[in-house]
């Protein structure tokens, strides 16, 4: 895919993968939109590169996703990227029984009801474009869980089986579909349960994000970086190891 020229909507972008993803596609030559949920995080970003386009939206809400879509297309009806990027981890204990539930809600809607409404929300708009594509960012968690965050686990599980799908029923439209699956990434995401031992199989945002471009450069629709390229092959053999 050619991957300058284009209008391409980043959630999550005001910081961590999402927003070094967003300097690489500037620097290629594209219109870039990111949003967030976060004023002063977006204002920041746009402090260090005045070219990025902002929007407020919390991608977590029905109301926040429709009214997102309504800007976009209005303001830009180039666009033909969509990248699903934002996304919450939490530490969740199910021995506690229902105590934690209000979190996995949290990331069940940010982190799966968000891509799917989304995707669907915006596809028509996207099938107008003459190339196309929707960029689910998923987790080598996804491949092998780890069990102290099963519920994002769940989630980047369940973004890879809808990955596939979407790609097989958009398969005869211009819109393409790729999943990419990062490793651990230092981020607010991470936040306590990086580890110093962990060093090694972390990647900087920009990796993460120079890893993307080259995907869809290469037409390469399902990939892996880093450390999470390992998951992806062994996957659950690996689960009783990393959870020890």
């Amino acid at each position: 895919m050619k991957t300058s020229g284009n209008t391409i909507l980043i959630t999550g972008g005001a910081t961590g993968i999402g927003f070094a993803l967003a300097e690489a596609l500037l620097d290629q030559g594209n219109e870039v939109i990111v949003c967030g949920r976060r004023r002063a995080r977006l204002e920041a970003a746009r402090a260090r590169r005045p070219a990025l386009h902002t929007r407020v939206s919390d991608v977590s809400r029905a109301s926040g996703r429709k009214a997102l879509v309504a800007w976009v297309v209005r303001r830009f009806p180039n666009l033909n990227v969509l990248v699903n990027n934002a996304g919450v981890q939490r530490a969740i204990d199910f021995l506690h029984g229902p105590r934690d539930l209000p979190l996995a809600d949290e990331e069940l809607a940010t982190n799966l009801a968000g891509p799917i409404h989304l995707s669907a929300l915006l596809i028509p708009q996207l099938r107008r474009r003459r190339a196309a594509a929707i960029v689910n960012i998923s987790s080598g968690l996804g491949f092998t869980p780890l069990a102290t965050v099963p519920v994002y686990c769940a989630t980047k599980a369940a973004v890879h089986a809808f990955s596939l799908s979407l790609r097989h029923q958009l398969k005869q439209t211009r819109v393409k579909v790729f999943e990419v699956a990062p490793p651990i990434v230092p981020t607010e995401l991470s936040g306590d349960r990086e580890r110093p031992d962990e060093a090694e199989f972390t990647m900087s945002p920009q990796a993460v994000a120079k890893g993307i471009v080259a995907a869809l450069q290469r037409d390469r629709y399902e990939v892996a970086l880093g450390a999470a390229a390992a998951l992806h092959r062994k996957r659950e053999k690996l689960f009783d190891v990393i959870n020890d």
